[in-house]
């Protein structure tokens, strides 16, 4: 939504009068921001992937918020016809920083002959799993807090398999 279309300033104080409603004594509310960073596209691009990235600048500028406002930042990757592993380790220099998190968007993950917005696509446990066992391992090689790891859904067919995902020591992982 918003995210990359309001300055991070401006979104942290809309994100924390958002987030009032839901405080509750001893529970605080955590404010994320979710930055589509792998972006999916209609056109096969030069390396013919169907997916490109956003700026690192632009990134650097989301994670340096996200830090002064004790929030967290979750990079959305939409991979087109790269696996999410591939994907994931372009951001590497950016999960390598305690307050980033990782989302999957397989709605957006293509197979071979598939272009983005003209199916729905899908990914299975064993790619989800390498994945997470990736960014476990990240997490335990810094020496950082437990990462937020989310995998979006909204059709049964996006994870098929889902009962063979692996939860991960240092991940929170979230099906949403």
């Amino acid at each position: 939504g918003v995210l990359g279309e309001t300055e991070p300033e401006r979104l942290a104080h809309r994100a924390r009068r958002a987030g009032r409603p839901f405080h509750r004594p001893g529970r605080p509310v955590q404010i994320v921001y979710e930055l589509i960073v792998t972006i999916a596209d209609r056109t096969a691009g030069p390396d013919g992937d169907y997916s490109h990235d956003i700026a690192r600048d632009e990134v650097r500028r989301y994670v340096q918020a996200a830090r002064r406002h004790d929030a967290l930042l979750l990079l959305d990757l939409q991979p087109g016809r790269s696996d999410f592993l591939s994907v994931a380790r372009r951001w590497a220099w950016a999960l390598r920083h305690p307050h980033v998190g990782l989302a999957l968007d397989p709605e957006w993950r293509m197979g071979p002959r598939e272009v983005p917005a003209t199916v729905i696509g899908h990914v299975r446990a064993p790619e989800v799993n390498r994945t997470s066992a990736w960014l476990a391992r990240l997490v335990r090689r810094h020496d950082l807090p437990e990462k937020l790891f989310v995998l979006h859904q909204f059709r049964t067919t996006m994870l098929p398999g889902i009962d063979r995902i692996r939860s991960r020591r240092g991940l929170a992982m979230v099906q949403h």
